[in-house]
């Protein structure tokens, strides 16, 4: 049977304006690009995109209006990806759209092409914007050709080179696709996206020319910025997507925290892992059973997802333990607690026992893809049922006596947003003709124990602005690699600014780093710190907090406490909070944002600070 995509993919909120006849014949009406891109979302995307190319609408319409109106009729209800971000009956054409706001957006602050006169940038800077919006849009346009497999209602299968399509179709994803290929096939598809008019104006400009092409063939190594634009771009859409703002999401698929899971899970299995290793891995496959050592399996999972930007994520391993379990993820034992103990032989007669959680290699693998099963034998001890909790690492001594089990907390939060207009806020500016500034509208909410509960009206919210990297960042933590990561995951979005619950602000025309929330985050999404922190009997958090303050990047106060006191006000309550202030902003952008209007600083008499959550030079 052909098996709809309908079945594995979450709708999208809020639904189509327009009523489409899948529900009722199992197929999806084509549609022309009026109706596509006339959904009230795409319509404030679109008027975004015009916005920031800053052409006449004569030349918007021309350059941009045309080629997204084709990309819409290729990509019609096809879903970006089957169980990723976007996965949903539109999502491709959601993200195009989306990956060429943020694009642009990244494009406001570089002068391109990099290193030529000014005169030289001026002349083909219209090119430029052009070229790298295009190359946004097109980067995944090879997918309609090589993953998905297209058929009309009496079968005839349908191809992108015949044309947009022309009757009622249904679609599913190739079983076993390449999934790189994807980004080799876009040639054949953008000579029809692009008209010869736009190409012959490309192919003036060499150097701009030879990026767009590099990048269309998937050769992003060799399409120097803008391959680097694209990719940053992609990244935040794709963060977005899948809730990595709850606040901020875009409509996310159903069960998004699951699916977030779950591709972690994947990507670590297939990509990072060792398994069936002679002896310490990070986990076994058998012939029925996927093992993968708890306490490994929690910490890595949880460093990926933070990494790519996700929030949400249970910060302790009891609780993202009850999250796969209940999501199915993962195999109770006989008590349905989360945790097995078996001990692991290898041929060489090597024998340790761990904790692992039980998975079905289905779940990661498809049947040809399954690697070969350990030759040696995972044993459950049949005292696994009374070390629900306990959590072993491979580098632990064989049958150390386990942890006493935790409670789990409160279920995690999966609330996900489904306003449009958390997009249009993230990339928010004045419009054409409107003045700069403003007081905006916003609330304060109460912080938790990792956010400052600080919110910064739409007008506020600050733009991105690159620098380059002039050395590799240290690999291993530090308080030089804190901060290099505090950079980057600032300009790449994974790390909002400003915003409700942001560990960073600008006050005082410098950044705020809300302690001890920002170094909590680095932690998690470092949990090689731990063996560290625990040679220094500190927390992990405390650990790179004071190789950070180390740094002396930061301003003292006149007593020489580290941590100054902010008060946050809104319109129905106020809150102290406290951080650090970075001496010199330019260590984590060349340009600082605005300040947030809400946020405040004050100052501390008498007994007040020795309440400080900070320590002393």
């Amino acid at each position: 049977m052909f098996t709809l995509l309908r079945s594995k993919i979450g709708k999208r909120p809020p639904p189509s304006s327009t009523p489409g006849t899948e529900e009722v014949t199992g197929l999806f009406p084509p549609r022309s690009a009026a109706s596509l891109l006339g959904e009230p979302h795409r319509q404030k995307l679109l008027e975004r995109i015009w916005q920031l190319t800053a052409v006449s609408r004569q030349q918007y319409a021309t350059l941009y209006r045309a080629p997204l109106e084709r990309y819409a009729e290729w990509v019609q209800a096809f879903p970006a990806s089957e169980s990723h971000h976007h996965a949903y009956p539109g999502g491709m054409l959601d993200h195009g759209l989306e990956i060429v706001i943020y694009a642009l957006k990244l494009r406001q602050s570089h002068l391109l092409p990099p290193g030529a006169p000014p005169e030289t940038q001026a002349a083909q800077a219209d090119a430029w914007t052009a070229g790298l919006a295009y190359a946004a849009l097109l980067h995944d346009i090879g997918k309609v050709a090589v993953d998905l497999h297209v058929e009309y209602r009496d079968g005839t299968v349908w191809h992108p080179w015949h044309g947009p399509l022309s009757a009622p179709y249904r679609f599913r994803y190739q079983p076993n696709r390449e999934y790189r290929l994807h980004s080799a096939a876009s040639g054949l598809l953008y000579t029809q996206l692009l008209s010869r008019a736009i190409l012959d104006w490309l192919c003036a400009y060499p150097e701009l020319w030879s990026a767009l092409l590099y990048m269309l063939a998937g050769k992003y190594e060799h399409a120097g910025i803008l391959g680097e634009l694209v990719t940053k771009a992609d990244q935040a859409s794709v963060a977005q997507a899948l809730g990595g703002n709850p606040a901020k999401a875009l409509a996310a698929p159903k069960q998004a925290l699951q699916r977030k899971l779950l591709e972690g899970l994947r990507y670590l299995v297939r990509e990072a892992f060792k398994l069936n290793q002679p002896q310490a891995s990070d986990g076994w496959l058998t012939q029925e059973t996927l093992w993968l050592v708890s306490k490994t399996i929690s910490d890595k999972l949880r460093a990926h997802l933070l990494s790519q930007g996700l929030e949400g994520i249970p910060e302790k391993n009891t609780v993202l333990f009850d999250v796969l379990q209940d999501h199915g993820m993962i195999q109770p034992n006989g008590e349905g607690k989360a945790i097995w103990r078996a001990t692991v032989t290898g041929d060489n007669g090597w024998v340790n026992t761990f904790t692992f959680l039980k998975l079905s290699p289905s779940l990661i693998w498809e049947a040809g893809d399954r690697p070969a099963p350990f030759s040696g034998t995972v044993q459950i001890e049949q005292d696994a049922q009374n070390d629900t909790h306990a959590e072993v690492s491979p580098e632990t001594t064989p049958r150390q006596a386990p942890a006493q089990p935790k409670k789990s907390d409160a279920p995690a939060e999966r609330a996900q947003t489904d306003d449009i207009d958390a997009l249009m806020d993230l990339l928010s500016s004045p419009k054409r003709g409107e003045p700069t500034g403003g007081a905006g509208k916003g609330t304060a909410a109460e912080a938790e124990n990792t956010g400052s509960g600080v919110t910064t009206p739409s007008s506020q919210k600050p733009t991105v602005t690159d620098s380059p990297i002039t050395h590799p960042p240290p690999q291993e933590p530090s308080g030089e690699h804190f901060t290099e990561w505090l950079r980057t995951s600032m300009l790449s979005r994974k790390l909002i600014i400003n915003d409700a619950k942001a560990l960073v602000h600008t006050v005082e025309d410098t950044f705020c780093l809300i302690s001890p929330g920002i170094f909590q985050r680095y932690a998690q999404e470092h949990p090689e710190i731990s063996p560290l922190a625990k040679q220094d009997q500190v927390k992990d958090w405390q650990w790179i907090q004071k190789r950070f303050e180390r740094l002396q990047l930061h301003r003292k106060q006149a007593d020489g406490l580290n941590i100054w006191t902010f008060n946050v006000t809104g319109p129905r309550k106020s809150r102290k909070v406290h951080g650090y202030l970075m001496a010199d902003p330019g260590v984590l952008m060349n340009e600082t944002p605005p300040n947030n209007p809400y946020l405040s600083l004050i100052e501390l008499q008498g007994n007040d600070k020795a309440d400080q959550n900070g320590t002393h030079a």
